[in-house]
């Protein structure tokens, strides 16, 4: 079941004791250190205040307590007590552990009491459950034998949130996200360039959008020289950059959006193979483009009043006789030399020419997806993404907006000095350094080459995006990083114009 199958009911006021019977499973959000009065007014409170008395120690910030209600059904209560002040991480972690804590009796029917807080707060507590809730819902695939069965949720009850304008963006937001974490998960059989064009040209269909794909031989034409570099490689002529298009009815002479995803759907990496620990997971080297894919579904369902476009870099970096190699020199769209230096360093490959080809629009802002770096995760870890951006006034506004969504990101510098390290002797520019600390710094570098002159660009180094215990409201090991950022930075209008 899709997540936007799941019904949404709410209601301002508390629930009665009859609503409370008729629903198998609740979430309770009240505040830390709750006043008598607010026991009182809860149905069951006499009960729940004794169960929170009872706890064995005092919990974390967020973390459920559980327990049955003595009603005919036995109800499953998880509650916990939340900070007035908590910031958006630590509410959507708070808010999976709640709903994790329903998952052995998978009910069709939850209910979410928020009391005792402000408008603001009851609001954001709403979201974060909401979000959580259709996180954990969102289909995954399972090609076991005997796939696992497991009851669906069907319908939601928020009782004491008002209903606030960001529950329609929650549910296309999870919609995205979990397309996106569906996509990763495929393993590479499942996956391929072709397959996946296949998977999108469906959804192009189903949302009426306008769908380009350009194959090897157009790619030649365009003296794509990077990304052929890297495709070469494959024994199906199957890669490519495909570009989908979302044009409102109202403003579509508007500028466009672009959203730049790497799609490199397994990296071997290449000549120079990978150890055989690091090349577990690399099916899910596609997350750039699978992120800009769900973001620009999740706004063409909000039916954003300007064009936006996702350009998918759809490729695998094989090994093989006909694979590129270190030394080689290859010239890219825009007619800038490349010395290739390691294989591994494919995604800067890719992206070269799909940031070229997208300039050549002239969209009013490029945002760039990559699983790009080991340094930009060796820099910050995998609970943070790194961002980069041509528009120095910009990094306060991002990490804000990284802290206010929830999704938090930490800038790094993109000043020309590192270029240095990327010069050669023989083309314009090395694809990456031969040895040394900050690669990710350097990859940023190397991209920018590739965007056009005055074009506002923004790269995001996927670094969270896949922890093996989930992060914030997801649940799963690849988590759709990106999607819920970008909504909140452009639909809360939070770059300077």
């Amino acid at each position: 079941m899709a997540t936007h199958d799941i019904a949404l009911a709410l209601k301002s006021s508390l629930p009665d004791t009859r609503q409370i019977d008729r629903i198998p499973a609740w979430l309770v959000l009240v505040p830390e250190h709750p006043a008598a009065a607010i026991w009182r007014e809860l149905p069951y409170g006499e009960v729940l205040a004794q169960r929170y008395r009872r706890r064995p120690q005092a919990p974390a910030t967020g973390s459920p307590l559980v327990c049955e209600l003595p009603n005919s059904r036995g109800a499953q209560v998880a509650m916990a007590t939340l900070p007035g002040a908590i910031e958006s991480f630590e509410l959507l972690t708070a808010a999976r552990r709640l709903v994790a804590a329903h998952a052995e009796i998978q009910p069709q029917e939850m209910g979410v009491v928020i009391h005792g807080f402000g408008v603001e707060m009851a609001e954001r507590a709403g979201e974060a459950v909401l979000a959580a809730a259709l996180a954990a819902a969102a289909p995954m695939p399972d090609l076991r034998s005997t796939p696992r069965r497991r009851r669906a949720l069907r319908k939601i009850h928020v009782f004491g949130a008002a209903p606030p304008h960001r529950y329609a963006r929650t549910y296309a937001e999870l919609a995205g996200s979990g397309l996106a974490r569906y996509l990763a998960t495929l393993p590479p059989t499942e996956l391929t360039p072709a397959i996946y064009r296949r998977r999108v040209a469906q959804l192009a269909r189903d949302h009426r959008l306008e769908m380009h794909f350009l194959d090897i031989a157009a790619l030649k034409r365009k003296k794509a020289g990077a990304f052929l570099a890297v495709a070469q490689g494959s024994p199906s002529p199957d890669a490519g950059i495909l570009r989908l298009r979302y044009t409102p009815t109202q403003g579509r002479n508007r500028p466009a959006i672009a959203l730049v995803g790497k799609g490199i759907c397994f990296d071997t990496g290449g000549v120079n193979v990978k150890p055989p620990r690091y090349m577990l997971g690399m099916q899910g080297d596609m997350q750039g483009s699978a992120v800009a894919l769900g973001t620009l579904l999740a706004l063409a369902r909000m039916k954003v009043d300007y064009p936006v476009e996702a350009w998918m870099a759809l490729a695998m970096n094989h090994v093989g006789p006909h694979a590129y190699k270190p030394t080689d020199v290859v010239t890219a769209c825009n007619g800038t030399t490349i010395e290739v230096i390691h294989t591994d360093a494919e995604g800067r490959m890719v992206l070269a020419d799909t940031l070229a080809l997208c300039s050549r629009g002239r969209p009013r802002l490029i945002i760039d997806y990559a699983t790009l770096t080991g340094s930009c995760v060796q820099a910050i870890g995998k609970s943070y993404s790194g961002i980069f951006t041509n528009r120095s006034e910009w990094w306060l506004p991002l990490i804000e907006n990284g802290r206010l969504s929830g999704e938090r990101v930490w800038p790094f510098p993109l000043d020309k000095d590192y270029d240095k390290a990327l010069e050669s002797t023989i083309a314009d520019t090395k694809q990456c350094a031969e040895e040394g600390p900050a690669d990710h710094i350097l990859a940023a570098r190397f991209l920018s080459r590739f965007v056009g002159e005055g074009i506002p660009w923004i790269h995001l180094d996927l670094s969270s995006a896949s922890n093996r215990d989930g992060l914030a409201h997801v649940p799963t090991h690849y988590n759709g990083f990106g999607v819920r950022y970008t909504l909140d930075l452009l639909l809360n209008h939070r770059l300077p114009r």
